[in-house]
């Protein structure tokens, strides 16, 4: 009920007041047809910064001043000595800026709510505390463990030894705007779905990744199967296609285990917004259960190709580079 009500107050806050949008289309069977081409760019960050402490909203001045200074500070044409993170730099030597503000998409404005996280829940808008285990992970991610069992230090992504030391998303195997689940981020913010009558296709414009969604009833695959994206099955409820997705390979999504639950829910509220919201449950890498939410734009634009590593030389040149320099 909870997640019903939040749905109904960010519909709320996306339809202008003048002029609603038309009703959501319907498939041949009564259920929302969620088809079509959208966009979730926002400026709204995942977590809640910690210097709002309880503040779960901004007043519409606020976030108007909010929107005016991240768009300053993410703007990578500026060349006025302060880095896009907001930390000083010389306006030479900021790599961040390497490539020109137009290839990136952040967009330009908050959620319509002007919530200040895309986390709804735990309500102080942050991702709960980790385990002992996750805390583990976590650091296993980052560094490397001796035969001992003692943390060595070091960090995964800045090792040149191998390509399986970079990060995934440099190998092109997994990035967080894509998920599952789906998370806002610098740019390619945008996806495709097409539906029938028991299935659903995500099409990710992020490393074009897709997803194949049944909803026909059919039994999930067995455990020992592990996939990067994990194995997805929808179900209705009312006008809300919930997909529950299982079986992930561990260390993919933020360090969770192999316990990883994602349960994801689409509500197209009118023909322009569908609203997605995800719950992440896994007791071995988080103290509790957390629910992000956020809009989703339907969109003209069509969903391009992103050909991840086709001409892509920078994997083997940064390792031969590494290789050239310890000569």
């Amino acid at each position: 009920m909870k997640s019903l009500i939040a749905v109904v107050a960010l519909a709320a806050a996306v339809v202008a007041a003048d002029r609603p949008p038309a009703k959501a289309p319907r498939m041949p069977d009564g259920h929302p047809d969620l088809s079509g081409n959208w966009s979730y760019a926002t400026l709204t960050t995942l977590e809640r910064p910690r210097e709002l402490g309880n503040k779960a909203f901004l007043t519409e001045a606020e976030a108007a001043d909010f929107e005016k200074k991240i768009l300053t500070i993410q703007n990578r044409d500026r060349r006025d000595g302060e880095g896009p993170d907001g930390r000083g730099t010389d306006g030479r030597t900021d790599l961040d800026r390497a490539y020109g503000q137009a290839w990136w998409e952040y967009g330009s404005k908050i959620v319509g709510t002007r919530r200040t996280s895309l986390i709804v829940d735990p309500p102080d808008g942050r991702i709960p505390a980790l385990t002992a285990d996750g805390e583990r992970r976590a650091l296993d991610k980052r560094g490397l463990w001796t035969a001992n069992g003692e943390y060595e230090g070091g960090a995964r992504g800045t090792s040149l030894d191998s390509y399986a030391d970079r990060p995934l998303q440099e190998r092109c195997l997994g990035w967080t705007v894509t998920g599952p689940p789906m998370i806002p981020g610098a740019y390619n913010n945008n996806l495709a779905i097409y539906q029938n009558a028991d299935h659903a296709v995500i099409v990710n414009e992020m490393v074009h990744e897709h997803r194949i969604v049944p909803f026909d009833g059919r039994a999930q695959v067995g455990s020992p199967i592990r996939m990067w994206m994990g194995s997805s099955r929808g179900r209705w409820m009312g006008d809300t296609l919930v997909v529950e997705t299982n079986n992930f390979r561990p260390m993919v999504f933020r360090s969770a285990s192999e316990k990883l639950k994602l349960t994801e829910r689409f509500t197209r509220v009118n023909r322009e917004t569908l609203v997605y919201e995800f719950t992440v449950e896994d007791p071995l890498t988080w103290t509790r259960p957390w629910t992000a939410q956020f809009p989703m734009t339907r969109m003209n634009e069509p969903v391009f190709e992103y050909a991840c590593h086709e001409g892509n030389y920078s994997l083997p040149n940064i390792l031969a580079g590494a290789r050239k320099a310890g000569d």
